[in-house]
């Protein structure tokens, strides 16, 4: 099984499905996994399989590798649609990531002031006032809701603390629409044979209704593109994804799918 574990801080710029050039900012060690889920559809591979020996970097080595790379992208004449956090795992879970996010738009702002700044989260850090604000400042807040079905919750994400999806929710709602849902849908089985299928309306339809009480201005949806740890995942097709998409613009929801 294949993994893919990325550089820290900066990596790319790769081309992202959803985002464009996209310029990532990685948060997590460079030789493993910090997460606080353990999804089985998760690029980076289980968490027990890499866990990381280093350091986190540093609010001051963040900063300098940003900036010395978007200094040679100027001088290259390439310029990013996009700078992302993403990486191994929870970008949200540094300890001065609210203090990273404004050192990165400064940065953006001095070098490339027409790029977004884009966060990818698991949503689980939503609740400290801190990170609340920081994510209130960029300009993609791309918070992951998978379903509001907890048994898949934990079957598929695996949270590894306490998660409650209602509350969840609540801590979206109070975005008042700067968010974007980002949702993994998929088929198979996980490697003990349990079906992971979430495009039936028996997942799609409660979800839809919490989509709707969030009211975020855009919802991602997406399905498997890599090598996963639980091999026997399947992609969504681009059918279902597309009747889950016209599902959402029905309600008045800005959506779109990557296949």
């Amino acid at each position: 099984m294949s993994t893919v574990i990325y550089p820290s801080p900066i990596f790319g710029p790769i081309h992202s499905r959803r985002l464009g050039i996209s310029l990532g900012i990685n948060l997590l060690p460079a030789d493993g996994k910090f997460c606080t889920f353990d999804c089985i559809y998760c690029e980076c591979g289980y968490n027990k399989d890499h866990r990381p020996k280093m350091k986190l970097p540093t609010r001051e080595e963040v900063s300098e590798a940003l900036e010395y790379r978007l200094a040679s992208m100027k001088a290259e004449g390439v310029a990013p649609d996009v700078l992302t956090f993403a990486g191994n795992g929870e970008p949200t879970a540094h300890p001065h990531f609210p203090e990273i996010i404004d050192d990165t738009l400064a940065l953006r702002d001095k070098y490339f002031p027409n790029a977004k700044v884009s966060v990818l989260s698991n949503s689980t850090f939503i609740h400290k006032p801190a990170v609340f604000d920081a994510l209130n400042k960029i300009d993609n807040n791309i918070l992951k809701l998978d379903t509001v079905d907890i048994d898949y919750i934990r079957k598929v994400d695996r949270p590894t603390g306490g998660y409650d999806v209602s509350s969840i929710i609540e801590g979206m709602k109070a975005f008042k629409g700067n968010l974007i849902i980002q949702t993994m849908f998929l088929k198979g089985t996980t490697d003990e044979g349990e079906d992971v299928d979430n495009t039936s309306d028996k997942y799609v339809l409660p979800w839809l209704e919490a989509v709707k009480e969030i009211a975020p201005r855009q919802v991602m949806i997406y399905t498997i593109d890599r090598e996963t740890p639980d091999l026997s995942l399947k992609k969504a097709s681009h059918e279902e994804l597309d009747r889950i998409v016209g599902l959402l613009k029905e309600a008045g929801i800005n959506a779109g799918a990557s296949y």
